[in-house]
């Protein structure tokens, strides 16, 4: 059982396919057992995910900031609810919760939280699965801008390996699952091991 952080839209106006991609992807976590972090939203993807995810008996944790519980409407069903003062503080307490980060497709919100954990994973500040679920494209010009970024010498080789992108709901589990299989012990823990041997006789 892991905590996977999920960003994806918020918004009403997109096509009803993406909700049912998020539904399917909360069912899916629950099967697997897995319990989510999110937003704290219960509107659009967000919310469908969140759904999906409790009807499966797994734990819901939403995040959101004060300023956003009106225009998000707050997920007031999620067993954990947590209103944050800002945006900043909100995705602090969403990482810190989370074992694995996965994107569904959405606006510059989840662009923004996107990046953020890919840089975070490339400078060696965690190393937490980090997984992009578009079936539809949505992001075709995001993987064709790395890619075109990585030729051109701006991003150090191997860091666009640090987000693996899939193309469905059972891909993207499949890469999350691997991923939290392969984590690396964190520095306290390695750090604990290494006493743990220095005592020995």
């Amino acid at each position: 059982m892991a905590r996977i952080c999920v960003f994806c839209s918020s918004s009403e106006r997109i096509h009803p396919a993406h909700l049912e991609l998020a539904a399917e992807l909360g069912g899916e976590l629950a099967r697997r057992g897995h319990d989510l972090v999110s937003g704290g939203g219960r509107v659009s993807m967000m919310g469908e995910v969140a759904r999906g995810v409790r009807s499966g008996g797994r734990h819901t944790l939403g995040v959101i900031p004060r300023a956003l519980v009106g225009l998000e409407v707050a997920d007031d069903d999620a067993d954990e609810l947590v209103v944050t003062r800002d945006m900043r503080e909100r995705k602090g307490r969403m990482d810190a919760a989370a074992d694995a980060f996965l994107a569904l497709p959405g606006g510059l919100g989840t662009l923004e939280e996107l990046l953020e954990v890919w840089v975070a994973g490339t400078l060696g500040m965690h190393d937490k699965p980090v997984v992009i679920l578009d079936p539809t494209g949505v992001y075709a010009a995001l993987h064709e801008l790395v890619d075109k970024l990585l030729v051109q010498g701006f991003i150090r080789p191997g860091a666009e390996q640090l987000a693996v992108w899939t193309s469905s709901v059972t891909e993207a589990l499949d890469a999350v699952d691997a991923g939290l299989t392969r984590r690396r012990p964190s520095p306290a823990a390695a750090e604990i091991g290494e006493e743990l041997l220095e005592s020995e006789p």
